[in-house]
């Protein structure tokens, strides 16, 4: 039903199609008309030269609709540039399109090319057209995404840092237990092997707690004692050298990384601040100054983008995906999805949980009907989209009292729960 009100009914209007098989330093792109003839097909450079060349043999194709295997990258930055009507197309659907056109299994970038033409031919009618964020939204979009990945890549170097340490250094290891901490890289800085560190006086010790700001009164007497006794069972020499300048190495590269985040955190602040739909996301319940800037990025300012709250809920991964088959009739979990909204409504769902009632309540009434930790978040996840979704479409913030009386008012058995009522959870 929902491909049916997306369907564009002007579709037979066009002359033509095209695709495009994108690649690092070229492109190939194949044009057909309304009966499937290829009308040309060209390869061109991903140069300045090279889009002059497209843009000149484009000419005659002006309007044409254009599908590509990707939403996203150089490629698809110049196309909208230059203000191309983009459908692209999921990597899976695309390799079953070339299964159908090309059943022996050949694969090459100009038949690629004119499989995604075609298929836009015949099954475009019924995509989606992608739509350009405005400035605001693409740059927040860009910084969250690129933040997400130096934070992955400084879990990469943590566990390296951490497998170094289990050789040469247990000691580290049971002083600190967040290792993404730049407290806990310190130590390693100041006291690069056990022996640096035992060798130490206590009055350093006491200096280094006070300094990084860890003296804890119920912590410091026995990481005090972990330090007396640090290098008791020492590794090799060899080990040691060599775990050491490792380890000395990872905690440098850790520290820069760091750096980098926190100018990061501050361009996206300014960013999130900035944007016009900031108050939207700025009160949602757990979102917190790192949640809501990617909610805001990941859902953009473009409404036409998800049309009512289900198609939001399918993007980010928290609907599942029905598989009947003549007696089986089942659901399971929906992956083709936006990661990036996927993973930050799971932390938004658990984030959530800690500053409002209600989504506790939620949370553990579907933990009571059986269902795991992850489960729960997307079943909670979802409720928070279905809101958050309402709350995008009228430009409005969210209103913890208005919520609990709209739900409260279509029976909700999470707020009758709230309220010390008995309720039902339904199975759905």
């Amino acid at each position: 039903m929902r491909a049916a009100r997306n369907m564009n009914t002007e579709w037979t209007a066009h002359q033509y199609f095209a695709g495009l098989d994108w690649a690092k330093d070229h492109h190939d792109v194949v044009i057909v008309d309304r009966l499937g003839a290829i009308a040309t097909e060209f390869r061109f450079a991903h140069t300045a030269e090279g889009w002059g060349e497209f843009a000149e043999k484009m000419k005659p194709y002006a309007g044409a609709p254009l599908s590509l295997e990707t939403s996203s990258g150089p490629a698809v930055d110049q196309l909208l540039q230059r203000g191309w009507d983009l459908y692209p197309v999921n990597p899976k659907a695309a390799e079953r399109y070339r299964e159908r056109k090309m059943p022996s299994g050949n694969k090459s970038d100009r038949p690629d090319a004119w499989t995604l033409a075609d298929a836009l031919r015949t099954d475009g009618h019924a995509w989606r057209r992608l739509l350009a964020q405005d400035e605001a939204t693409a740059t927040l979009r860009a910084l969250c995404r690129d933040e997400i990945a130096l934070i992955e890549q400084r879990t990469l170097l943590v566990n390296q840092l951490i497998a170094a340490l289990h050789e040469y250094y247990p000691a580290a290891l049971q002083a600190f237990d967040d290792w993404t901490q730049p407290s806990a890289w310190a130590l390693i800085s100041e006291f690069p092997t056990p022996a640096a560190l035992q060798k130490a006086s206590k009055r350093r010790w006491e200096k280094f707690l006070h300094t990084h700001r860890l003296w804890r009164p119920s912590t410091a007497p026995e990481r005090l004692k972990l330090f007396a006794k640090a290098n008791a069972l020492p590794a090799s020499a060899a080990v040691t050298a060599s775990k050491s300048l490792l380890a000395s190495s990872l905690v440098r590269i850790l520290q820069t990384l760091q750096a980098q985040l926190e100018q990061y955190r501050q361009r996206i602040n300014q960013a999130f601040n900035d944007h016009p739909d900031q108050h939207i996301f700025g009160g949602l319940p757990g979102a917190g100054e790192k949640l809501a800037p990617r909610l805001l990025g990941e859902l953009g300012s473009i409404r036409q983008v998800f049309p009512d709250a289900d198609a939001l809920c399918c993007q980010a991964g928290v609907s599942p995906v029905r598989y009947q088959s003549g007696q089986i009739d089942k659901a399971r979990i929906r992956w083709a999805c936006d990661v990036v909204l996927r993973h930050t409504v799971h932390l938004w769902a658990d984030c959530s949980r800690k500053v409002s009632a209600w989504a506790q309540t939620y949370y553990q009434g579907k933990r009571e009907q059986g269902m795991s930790h992850a489960a729960a978040l997307r079943c909670l996840g979802k409720r928070w989209l279905r809101l958050l979704w309402r709350l995008w479409q009228d430009r409005t913030s969210y209103e913890p009292q208005k919520h609990q009386q709209s739900a409260s008012a279509h029976g909700s058995w999470a707020i009758r729960r709230l309220n010390g009522l008995q309720a039902t959870i339904p199975n759905r």
